[in-house]
C-alpha cells in the first residue's frame, strides 16, 4: 500500500513537518493513533474545517486512527492564533451545543464505527483543573521568553495580548500528553497557523513523559494570488446547510478560478492524481468541466450525493438556458401586501440581494442585473404582481441567482 505521507504531500497538502523521515517512515510501517482539535467557536464547521476532515479521511483510509478532539475546555479561553483582536466569551451551554453540531458534521466524513475512530472532548480534563497543580507541574515546563517569540503570538502583542488567550498553548500542549498517555496518540495534525501550538505539545511530552511524538501541519485553503479560501459575500462557507445552502455550496466551488480548480481537486477531492493530471492539460471551457467536478466531489462529501446530484442539475438548468429554479436560493413576498407593480430595486433588497437601492442602482447602471435572462438597463424598473406570481429569477453580476415570488 502506498505510504500515505506521500499521497498527502503528493496532493500539496502538508506545509510543515517536525521530522519528515521519521514521520513518513512511523507512517509506513505501524498504525499510528494522531489528533486533530476542533475548537467550537461556531455551531457548524466551515470548510477550513473540512481541509482537516478530508486528511483525516485520507490518514484513516490507510489505516491509522483518527482522534477528533473537540475544544470544550480550549473554546472557553479561545486560540489566539491569526487573531487581531480577543474571541468573544462562550457560555459553557453554547459551547456544549457547538460541540454536539461537531460531533454530527464530522461524522459526515470520518468513519467512528467499530474504534475506526475516536472522539472525545478536552473539557472533560481541562474544566476541573486544579490552578496552583496545573502552573506547578505544566506552566514549569514553558518558557515566557520563548512562547513571546511564537508566530502564533505576533498578531496580538501589538493590541494587547489578554493573559487568559496567554494561556492557550499550554491547554493545547496539554491535550496531547493526555492524549499520549491515554490512547498512545503520537502525531498532532492541524492548520500550518498551529504550529507554535503543536511545537508546545511535543516539547511537553519529551519533557513529561521522556518520549518522541511528532506533529504535521497542513497548507491552508488559499487562492493562487494567496488570499484565503472560504469567505462569501454572506459570510463564512459553511458546512451546515442551514447556514449555506447546498446549492450555494456547490456554487462557490463551481466558480473558482481556472488557475486554482486543479490544486483544489488535490486537496479538497478523493479524485484519483491519474484524472487530476489529466484535467491539469485542460485550457479554456474545458476547465468548466474541471469546475463541475470540483463542486460536485465537494458538495457530495459535505451534503451526500442526492444534494450534490440537485446542486448539479440547478446549477446546469440555469447555465443551460433551462430556467430550473431548483434549489437555487428563493425569497418569498406576500402577494396581500404587493402593489400592482413593485420596483425591482425593493424587491431586491426584500431578497438581501443588495445591501441598498443605492447599490442596487450602480448595479443595474454597469449592467449587472437580469430578470429572466433580460438585462435591466432602467434602475426604476417595476416588475408586476402577475409576474412575481409566477416567479422571477434575478441574476446579479456573472454568478448570483435568486428566485422570488409572491404568495
Amino acid at each position: 500500500m502506498e505510504n500515505v505521507f506521500d499521497i498527502l504531500k503528493e496532493r500539496g497538502l502538508i506545509a510543515q513537518t517536525t521530522h519528515e523521515d521519521e514521520i513518513r517512515e512511523l507512517l509506513g510501517k505501524e498504525k499510528v493513533t494522531f489528533y486533530i482539535g476542533f475548537d467550537p467557536t461556531a455551531d457548524s464547521l466551515h470548510v477550513g474545517h473540512f481541509l482537516q476532515m478530508v486528511v483525516m479521511r485520507h490518514m484513516q483510509n490507510a489505516g491509522h486512527r483518527p482522534i477528533a478532539l473537540v475544544g470544550g475546555g480550549t473554546g472557553m479561553v479561545g486560540d489566539p492564533s491569526g487573531r487581531t483582536d480577543m474571541r468573544q466569551m462562550m457560555t459553557v451551554e453554547t459551547i456544549n451545543h457547538n460541540c454536539e453540531c461537531f460531533k454530527k458534521q464530522l461524522s459526515s466524513i470520518v468513519d467512528f464505527s467499530e474504534g475506526k475512530a475516536i472522539m472525545v472532548n478536552n473539557a472533560d480534563w481541562l474544566r476541573d483543573l486544579n490552578y496552583i497543580e496545573f502552573l506547578r507541574d505544566i506552566g514549569s515546563c514553558f518558557s515566557v521568553n520563548e512562547m513571546l517569540r511564537a508566530k502564533c503570538f505576533q498578531t496580538r502583542l501589538e493590541k494587547g495580548l489578554s493573559f487568559i488567550e496567554f494561556n492557550y498553548m499550554l491547554m493545547q500542549s496539554y491535550d496531547f500528553l493526555q492524549l499520549y498517555k491515554n490512547y498512545g496518540c503520537k502525531l498532532e495534525l492541524g492548520g500550518d497557523d498551529q504550529w507554535s501550538n503543536i511545537l508546545g505539545g511535543i516539547d511537553l511530552v519529551r519533557r513529561k513523559e521522556n518520549q518522541q511524538v511528532y506533529g504535521m501541519t497542513f497548507t491552508l485553503l488559499t487562492t493562487s494570488d494567496g488570499k484565503k479560501m472560504g469567505k462569501t459575500a454572506k459570510g463564512a462557507l459553511w458546512l451546515d446547510p442551514e447556514k449555506v445552502s447546498p446549492y450555494d455550496f456547490y456554487q462557490y466551488w463551481r466558480n473558482v478560478d481556472d488557475a486554482d480548480v486543479c490544486r483544489l481537486l488535490k486537496m479538497v477531492t478523493f479524485v484519483s492524481m491519474d484524472e487530476i493530471r489529466e484535467m491539469e492539460t485542460w485550457e479554456g471551457a474545458e476547465l468548466n468541466k474541471a469546475k463541475a467536478r470540483l463542486a460536485f466531489e465537494v458538495t457530495k462529501l459535505v451534503h451526500g450525493e442526492a444534494e450534490a446530484l440537485k446542486a448539479k442539475q440547478t446549477a446546469e438548468g440555469i447555465f443551460g438556458g433551462a430556467g430550473s429554479a431548483g434549489d437555487m436560493p428563493s425569497t418569498e413576498l406576500s402577494l396581500s401586501e404587493l402593489a400592482d407593480e413593485t420596483s425591482l430595486l425593493d424587491i431586491m433588497v426584500a431578497a438581501k440581494l443588495i445591501p441598498s437601492k443605492g447599490e442596487g442602482r450602480r448595479l443595474i447602471t454597469q449592467g449587472g442585473v437580469s430578470v429572466d435572462d433580460v438585462k435591466i438597463a432602467e434602475p426604476n424598473q417595476k416588475i408586476s404582481k402577475e409576474s412575481l406570481e409566477k416567479g422571477i429569477v434575478i441574476k446579479k453580476g456573472k454568478k448570483v441567482y435568486h428566485k422570488v415570488t409572491a404568495k
